[in-house]
This record gives C-alpha cells, structure tokens and sequence, in this order.
C-alpha cells in the first residue's frame, strides 16, 4: 500500500506558520493516508465516494473491484449501468462512471497528460465529465497524484476541523482564504490533520 508523502519540510513549515495547529500535529503525529496511484482507479473511487460516508463508500467500492476485474476503462464500457449501479449506487452515479470511462477509451481524456498540468488545468479538465466537480478533481490531485497544495472549499470536514480547532461558530469564503494563504504551499498535509481532528468528534 502506498501513503500520501511528506516529511518533516512540510510538518516544520506548518507548525512555524500556526501555533494550534503545530499543537495538533504534535498530539496526533504522523499521518498514513492511503493513496491510489492509478489515475482511473482513483477517479472511479472519487464518484463512487460522492455525498455517502467513508464506511459505505469503501463497501460499494470493495463490491465493484471484486466484480469488475481488472477495474480499467474498457471493462467498465463493456458493462451496462444497471450491473454497475447493482452494486449499491445511484442509476445517476453509474452514468457518471460510465461516462468517465467512455472519455478514457475514447482518448477525450488522456490521464496521464494531468501530471504536466497545473491544479486549477486539473480541475478544468477533469470537470469537463458528467458528474466531476472541484471537489472530486481536488480529492484525485491530493490522493492519486500527490499533490502538495490541495485545502478543499468544498470539503466539509475540512471545515468542521477549522471550526473545531480554532473555535470558529462558522467558516466563511474570506476566513477559509485565510487559513489556505497560511498553510500554502503544503495545504493538502494541513487538510490531513483537519480531517484527523474533524474525525475525532464522530467516535
């Protein structure tokens, strides 16, 4: 299994520029987050992962691997939506992973051409697909292709750590701009503890 990188250059430059959040680091230690290096596989995780639990996610994940192997492109265009939405999704989720997969084999994405392009090219193309938000493109920068710098807007467990970590009622557009100016260019380490912290609440 491979792990989300970072070390000390970065765990050091947050804790410089943040003195709760060096507290936090300090408690919680070093972070393992797992991270899928195929760009497909992980997009397809991405949308099944879309607006349910970590929990049910991962068993409507483990169920399609199982079925669908290998898990590539081609695969998934040979098998119909309502096979691949049998497997505990939407019929609208399963369009959408139809969808990506039909972009893939037809060389209207090239995936392997996202590791030359900047975030914000990133999230330009991939939200190009039925069913791709910021959120989703973010989630593939930081736990596919490893990216540094990924502090979601949209996620919002990031925001119940901020909330829970500096004592923040709520987290507005402004104030979030705030803490991302502050953890750059190492937002996506800063993301990991957030959840960590946001996490902690719900056991």
């Amino acid at each position: 299994m491979q792990y989300f990188l970072y070390g000390d250059e970065e765990v050091d430059y947050l804790k410089k520029k943040d003195k709760r959040l060096a507290l936090a680091i300090d408690r919680i230690g070093p972070i393992q987050r797992s991270v899928d290096p195929d760009l497909f596989s992980a997009l397809i995780s991405s949308i099944v992962s879309q607006q349910i639990s970590s929990k049910a996610g991962k068993t409507v994940w483990d169920r399609m691997c199982a079925a669908l192997t290998p898990l590539s492109p081609q695969v998934i265009c040979n098998t119909d939506e309502a096979t691949i939405q049998s497997y505990g999704m939407s019929f609208r989720k399963a369009g959408y992973i139809k969808s990506a997969a039909a972009a893939v084999c037809n060389g209207e994405i090239d995936l392997d051409s996202l590791h030359a392009k900047t975030d914000e090219e990133v999230c330009l193309t991939l939200s190009s697909l039925p069913g791709i938000g910021t959120w989703t493109a973010e989630m593939l920068m930081l736990f596919s292709m490893n990216r540094k710098n990924i502090f979601s807007y949209n996620d919002l467990a990031i925001h119940r750590g901020l909330r829970i970590l500096y004592g923040h009622k709520q987290v507005n557009k402004a104030l979030f701009e705030k803490y991302r100016r502050r953890y750059s260019p190492y937002g996506s380490v800063a993301s990991l503890y957030l959840w960590h912290i946001a996490g902690e609440t719900e056991k």
